[in-house]
């Protein structure tokens, strides 16, 4: 078997080998090209992975014992805040400068990264390309995986039927969660970890799990829309769209190119945001025990769907209408104010403020103002986030118990939702989750390219941690 496994590994690596001697090879603004043939995403990623083994091992063995960071007692009782402990290759979130993601910031990729046919808003399809392989890919290349992710789109008969099944009551994220889970059923990965595959052959198995994952959000996440919200029929996968464009269209909305526009915006600022959110996090906890893409990114939708987490824009939302009936159409600073002091006297905070890692306004957030500015300026909801965004900052300092009084995504993306008719707050995070997956499962290919081990950090009961620190209790 193990030669069988040696041969199958050097007949890969030659027919690569020959394939990538067939492509002329160039850059532009960075990116790699090839003028006679595409590079799929798979052969882009395989063709990288030896070189960043051979880096994290000179990484690790030159300087594996130095020390990176300190811990302190706070920390170990505050949810482990600020520990550098993980390792994620996808983004990077500075508290000043926000996400970057391989390196680029939110306006690099809206340039840098190929549109949708007549739109400005960059594809999501390429996001994932550049998260998994840190290169900015041709638009070739992204209309081919788009192509990929429709032909990969059908979803089983049995998950269709169990999702139809779920009483409409059943929060939506719970049923994105259960028809996760149940696409189990497909795993590529679990059925040849069954069997017994070599672990360089892992990220392979993990790769195709999560292509084929991806490809399934869209009509899985609009199927429960269709069911919970309206007549339960869902359109077909039109091969020759883009990702974007497919859910916006079996949502029911594609019909306004506006929205379309902005599900490519949406999929793409919410996707990544570093590796210890809860939903990164946990995909990559599960993920580090080798459990399937499906097993993981449940794992991850589960935490997301958390009122701490991507339940949060619901939220924001929600406060917000409750402010609008409240002050009617007075968006005076003093209005907004009073508001503001009356939820915080209250013991509320105002959702959608602050920020465990930034100490500035949200360059996601800022994204999304952008677009309102240019397609709904004049939409009442619009005009109300832009005064709190206005005197929300001053409150909050003043208040003193905000350590970033600045907003996040969360402020913005349910006002833009709601201006198109997606009025179904319940059903936010699940869009949420459709972005995320393209941010989580990146990782988790890389994590099994790698050979990264299972994660077990050590934990003391409090007694240990006061004779740790010397305190009597």
């Amino acid at each position: 078997m193990a030669t069988a496994m040696r041969l199958s590994s050097a007949v890969r690596n030659a027919s690569m080998a020959r394939s990538a001697a067939a492509w002329k090879v160039g850059t532009v603004s960075g990116a790699r090209f090839y003028s006679a043939k595409s590079a799929t995403l798979k052969e882009t990623f395989a063709a990288q992975i030896p070189g960043q083994i051979e880096k994290i091992k000179k990484l690790k063995k030159e300087h594996g014992s130095k020390v990176i960071g300190e811990v302190t007692l706070d920390q170990a009782y505050g949810g482990a805040r600020g520990i550098k402990s993980l390792v994620w290759e996808g983004s990077v979130l500075d508290s000043e400068e926000g996400i970057r993601f391989r390196g680029k910031t939110i306006p690099d990729c809206q340039e840098l990264l190929p549109k949708g046919p007549g739109g400005n808003e960059p594809l999501p399809e390429g996001l994932f390309w550049l998260l998994l392989t840190g290169e900015v890919p041709t638009e070739q290349q992204v209309r081919e995986l788009s192509a990929e992710w429709a032909a990969r789109s059908a979803v089983p008969k049995f998950v269709e039927e169990l999702l139809d099944r779920c009483p409409n009551t059943l929060h939506p994220m719970a049923q994105f969660s259960l028809a996760v889970t149940a696409l189990e059923h497909e795993s590529s990965f679990a059925k040849a970890y069954a069997k017994g595959i070599h672990k360089s052959q892992y990220w392979e198995h993990t790769f195709e799990d999560s292509m084929d994952l991806i490809a399934k959000l869209p009509t899985i996440a609009a199927r429960i829309y269709r069911n919970v919200y309206h007549d339960g029929k869902v359109a077909e996968t039109q091969k020759d769209k883009d990702y974007s464009y497919n859910l916006a269209n079996q949502l029911g909305f594609a019909e306004n190119g506006d929205f379309v526009e902005l599900m490519r915006l949406y999929l793409t600022i919410h996707s990544d945001h570093e590796g210890g959110n809860v939903s990164a996090h946990a995909t990559h906890l599960v993920g580090s025990a080798l459990s399937s893409p499906m097993l993981s990114l449940a794992a991850g939708l589960n935490g997301l769907a958390g009122p701490l987490h991507g339940l949060a824009n619901q939220e924001v939302l929600g406060w917000l209408t409750q402010m609008k009936e409240a002050i009617g159409n007075d968006l005076s600073d003093a209005s907004i104010k009073d508001y503001l002091w009356s939820t915080l006297k209250a013991g509320r905070v105002v959702p959608g403020y602050g920020h465990a890692v930034l100490r500035k306004t949200d360059p996601r957030y800022v994204s999304q103002r952008e677009f309102a500015q240019k397609h709904l300026p004049d939409d009442p909801m619009f005009k109300l986030v832009s005064q709190v965004y206005k005197i929300a900052p001053g409150v909050l300092t003043e208040h003193g118990k905000t350590k970033n009084p600045w907003p996040n995504v969360d402020a913005h993306s349910g006002v833009l939702l709601q201006y198109y008719g997606l009025t179904q707050q319940n059903f936010y995070t699940v869009l949420f989750g459709v972005s995320r997956a393209l941010g989580v499962l990146p990782q988790l290919i890389i994590d099994r390219a790698v050979g990264s081990p299972i994660e077990r950090p050590k934990s003391l009961d409090t007694l240990s941690y006061a004779k740790l620190v010397g305190a009597k209790l």
